[in-house]
């Protein structure tokens, strides 16, 4: 594993959930979904006090996703191997965070499916930005 490789690879999947992310999240369906749950999820304004610790924690995220990439494949692989890992990303982020949280904060099912989907784009994203740029 080339730490130097994974830290690029980590950069640059932080930049491509956020940019897949930005297109989902700036749909006004998304938007007007978020708006219906005021007490669970913090207005874009009152989201900027917490953003460092955020931002600190999807790029550990990125770092653990670029590691265990490079563990699979320590040389480096192609597009396709990096589309696998991301919906490999993208299911378990399905179990651990979209239904999990379907079932805790009192959020409906619409909510669910959007997120899901959103989500879910920006993981498999993550894993191509990865195999593309990782070089063991």
């Amino acid at each position: 594993m080339n730490l130097t490789w994974i830290a690029l690879s980590a950069l640059a999947a932080l930049v491509a959930y956020f940019m897949v992310g930005g297109l989902f999240f700036a749909v006004p369906a998304m938007r007007t979904e978020f708006a219906k749950y005021p007490a669970v999820y913090r207005s874009g304004d009152a989201s900027k006090s917490v953003m460092v610790p955020g931002m600190l924690g999807l790029l550990l995220a990125m770092g653990a996703a670029a590691a265990l990439f490079a563990r699979m494949h320590p040389a480096g692989a192609g597009i396709g191997a990096g589309f696998e890992f991301g919906v490999l990303l993208a299911l378990f982020q399905l179990g651990a965070f979209v239904l999990h949280n379907h079932m805790m904060p009192n959020i409906g099912r619409r909510m669910s499916v959007l997120q899901g989907l959103a989500y879910s784009a920006e993981w498999i994203a993550v894993g191509v930005v990865i195999s593309l740029v990782y070089r063991g």
